[in-house]
C-alpha cells in the first residue's frame, strides 16, 4: 500500500504469447481500468498501447518488461512522472515517406495532447530486425544491430530525453495472418519488440517502449475482429507509446515506489512462469491466475506446484469483487 492509502497493483499480460485478452491491439485496456479504479496500476505496454489509440490513464504506471522483473527484484524503483521529455529513435532502415508519416505523427500528438517530444535522432546504420513465431507458437526474434540503437539513444539523453520511443523497420508479413485477424493466433511481431525495448532499458534504465514501422503503410479495408482492429486502421502504431511515455515513471535505485509496496499481481492464468511471478510470491503479495485468460505457454499454478500460494479465479470480475 501507498503512503496515501492506495493499494498497488501490477496487472500484466506477456507479449506474443497469445493471451486470449491482452494478445491483440489494447484489448485488455477495458479490464485494466476497471483495476485502476481500485489502485493505483502498474502495466505493462502490452497491455493498454494500441496503435493510434491507449488503454492508459492518469492512474497507471506504464513500465517495460525488463524494468518490471528489476523492480520485483527489488533492485529498481518507480518515481511518478509526468509530461516526460520524450525522445524518439528512429531506423535508418525506414524508408523517407514512411519516415515523414511518423513526424507527422509526432506533431499531431504534440498538438493534441501537449506531450513533449523533444528530439528524434536517425540511427546510424540499419537495425536489423528479425521477427518470427517459434515452433512452440512463441512470437520472439532478434535485433542483429542493437550497438546502433544505444548510440542513438546516448544522444537523446544527453539533449534532455527522459523516456525513449523506438520505431524500428519491420518487413511487411509474408502472408496475411489471418488467425490474428480473427481474433486468435499470436502477434507475430510483440515477441521481439519486447526484445528491442529489453536492450534499452537494461542499458540505460530508463523508460522505453516500442512502436514497429512497414514500408507498407497502406491502411487495410477488410473487416477484422474488433481486438485487433485498432492495428489495421493506422499507418503508424506510434501515438500509443507516446502517450503511455508520457506521464510514465522515472526509474530510480531508491527514493521512489518499492516492491516492497506492493498489495497485488494479476495475471493469466497459464503464464505464471515469470520473475514478477516467483518474487511475489516470495514477498508474500497476492497472485491472482484470472482462468478466463489462456495463453500458448500452459505454465499454470499446478505445473509449478504453486497451487497454495496463487489465487485462481475464473474472470478479471470475480477477481475485482476480492478487493
Amino acid at each position: 500500500m501507498l503512503k496515501s492509502g492506495e493499494k498497488l497493483g501490477v496487472f500484466i499480460v506477456p507479449t506474443g504469447v497469445g493471451a486470449g485478452i491482452g494478445g491483440f491491439a489494447g484489448d485488455a485496456s477495458c479490464y485494466a481500468r476497471k483495476f485502476s479504479e481500485k489502485s493505483k496500476l502498474i502495466v505493462n505496454p502490452n497491455v493498454v498501447n494500441a496503435g493510434v489509440f491507449s488503454g492508459i490513464n492518469e492512474n497507471m504506471l506504464y513500465v517495460e518488461g525488463y524494468i518490471l522483473d528489476e523492480f520485483f527484484k527489488g533492485n529498481l524503483e518507480l518515481q511518478p512522472s509526468q509530461n516526460n521529455r520524450i525522445g524518439v529513435i528512429f531506423d535508418r532502415a525506414i524508408p523517407q515517406e514512411v519516415l515523414n508519416i511518423h513526424l507527422n505523427t509526432i506533431g499531431a500528438v504534440k498538438t493534441v495532447y501537449g506531450v513533449d517530444v523533444t528530439e528524434y535522432e536517425i540511427t546510424d546504420d540499419d537495425v536489423g530486425i528479425e521477427f518470427f513465431i517459434n515452433e512452440s507458437g512463441i512470437s520472439t526474434g532478434a535485433v542483429k544491430n542493437e550497438n546502433t540503437l544505444y548510440r542513438a539513444a546516448e544522444k537523446l539523453l544527453k539533449k534532455g530525453a527522459e523516456a525513449l520511443a523506438i520505431v524500428c523497420l519491420f518487413e511487411d508479413p509474408e502472408d496475411d495472418n489471418e488467425d490474428y485477424m480473427n481474433g486468435g493466433g499470436v502477434d507475430p511481431v510483440g515477441g521481439v519488440e519486447g526484445i528491442i525495448s529489453h536492450c534499452i532499458s537494461r542499458k540505460f534504465k530508463v523508460p522505453c517502449a516500442h512502436s514497429p514501422a512497414f514500408a507498407d503503410f497502406s491502411i487495410s479495408t477488410t473487416l477484422v475482429n474488433p481486438k485487433a482492429a485498432s492495428e489495421y486502421i493506422t499507418p503508424t502504431f506510434l501515438p500509443c507509446v507516446l502517450l503511455g511515455l508520457n506521464n510514465a515513471p522515472k526509474i530510480v535505485e531508491r527514493g521512489g515506489i518499492s516492491v516492497n509496496k506492493l498489495d497485488y499481481v494479476v495475471m493469466p492464468y497459464d503464464s505464471l512462469g515469470s520473475t514478477p511471478v516467483f518474487e511475489a510470491i516470495k514477498r508474500g503479495i497476492k497472485v491472482f491466475a484470472v482462468k478466463e485468460n489462456s495463453t500458448m505457454l500452459d505454465v499454470t499454478a499446478k505445473k509449478l506446484f504453486l497451487s497454495d500460494n496463487i489465487i485462481e479465479v475464473a474472470t478479471y470480475d470475480d477477481c475485482l469483487e476480492l478487493f
